[in-house]
């Protein structure tokens, strides 16, 4: 088989078939990632050689559409094999895996704005957000320790540019969100609903909350690669309810979850609405999100919300040694990995996020929600 495949090197090529073009930074790195693999001298192997041909026939014919080859036609079923594998991968996940493992072979290109270290995080510079990048490991800590690491509007849309960014940086192999302080995060900074009034009074600010929290939910749930959160002390609302757009989520044993959204006239967000009565069951569901019962450690991790959690003087270090492990791996398996696990629930996430928040802006305009908020902040002034 070694020598049929050595008199193939339209495999390495992968120049097989017309390039159907999509629009975007995918497809200009994709058509890049080619030219860049003619550049290799080295031959990489009959297996690298298979894994580019499967990739680029799922980047631009989609899932494999032709017949299965005889058994006597090693190279024609070798390649079919390496096709057929990839099941329903997208075209745009297909291309991410192609470009991701040309830079395994041939090495970040030079000068490239995804090579480590060339250029700065797109979050950094944001108040509240500290970005870092460092041993392809993404880390996104909340640093608002003095209001418990509440989000405003202007860190939602820094996190969501940033994971958005990272998702097209073959740089970055794992995300972490995390917090400063004793606190992971408190939910929303209420001041986002009373300050800054837009021309357009509460409906335009409204509308642009909805906007932000599909933006910042959306970008968790398309984000490609592992996204880990590493809950260093309590949460309330939107960050306990986004732990379910999460891969794998460690907390130490201080932290605590609670989502108070009846109390403030809101509605769930987060996915929460589908993930929590599919995570702990309708019954427990339905006591935190209607009820508001806050939850221990230990019980989020029971329910299956939490991964594992560790005692806060060793969090860091546990959590650290596991990121570093997986920023390790082969990057492209882990992008495909993580598309085989969440090809059945994406789309049906993104559905539910903008569900959920177009139900949000038209709570924030009630009278109840106004007056519920607004009966809060009077009682924090006292």
């Amino acid at each position: 088989m070694l020598s049929l495949l050595s008199r193939t090197p339209s495999l390495l090529r992968a120049g097989c078939g017309s390039v159907r073009f999509l629009s975007g930074d995918v497809n200009s790195r994709f058509t890049a990632a080619q030219e860049r693999l003619n550049t290799i001298k080295e031959d990489p192997g009959n297996a690298a050689k298979l894994k580019i041909y499967g990739l680029f026939k799922q980047a631009n014919v989609g899932p494999c559409n032709i017949p299965k080859p005889g058994g006597f036609n090693f190279v024609a079923k070798a390649k079919y094999d390496c096709w057929k594998g990839l099941g329903d991968m997208t075209s745009e996940e297909a291309k991410e895996a192609y470009i991701a493992f040309v830079d395994e072979l041939a090495g970040p290109e030079e000068g490239a704005a995804g090579v480590e270290e060339a250029a700065a995080p797109v979050g950094e510079g944001v108040p509240g957000l500290d970005v870092t990048k460092e041993g392809g490991v993404l880390t996104i800590t909340l640093n608002r320790p003095d209001k418990f690491n509440a989000l405003t509007w202007q860190m939602y849309k820094g996190i969501g540019e940033t994971l958005t960014a990272a998702a097209n940086d073959s740089s970055v192999r794992v995300a972490v969100l995390t917090g400063t302080g004793k606190w992971y995060c408190a939910g929303n900074d209420l001041s986002n609903f009373t300050k800054d009034m837009p021309a357009g009074g509460p409906t335009e600010m409204a509308d642009n909350g909805r906007d932000v929290l599909d933006v910042f939910c959306a970008a968790m749930i398309n984000f490609p690669k592992p996204l880990i959160a590493a809950v260093n002390g309590p949460a309330i609302g939107i960050p306990v309810t986004t732990l379910g757009l999460c891969d794998i989520v460690y907390c130490t044993d201080s932290a605590h979850f609670r989502t108070p959204f009846v109390s403030l006239g809101q509605s769930p967000e987060g996915c929460s609405s589908y993930v929590f009565p599919r995570t702990f069951g309708f019954a427990k569901a339905n006591e935190m999100l209607l009820a508001e019962r806050q939850i221990s450690a230990e019980e989020a991790c029971a329910g299956g919300l939490v991964t594992r959690v560790f005692p806060e003087d060793s969090f860091r270090d546990e959590v650290n040694k596991v990121v570093s492990h997986m920023a390790q791996l082969p990057p492209q398996s882990m992008i495909i990995s993580k598309g085989l696990i969440r090809q059945e629930l994406k789309e049906k996430l993104l559905e539910v996020n903008t569900r959920e928040c177009a139900t949000l802006r038209d709570r924030w305009l009630s009278d109840e929600c106004m007056t519920a908020i607004m009966n809060f902040l009077n009682r924090k002034k006292k």
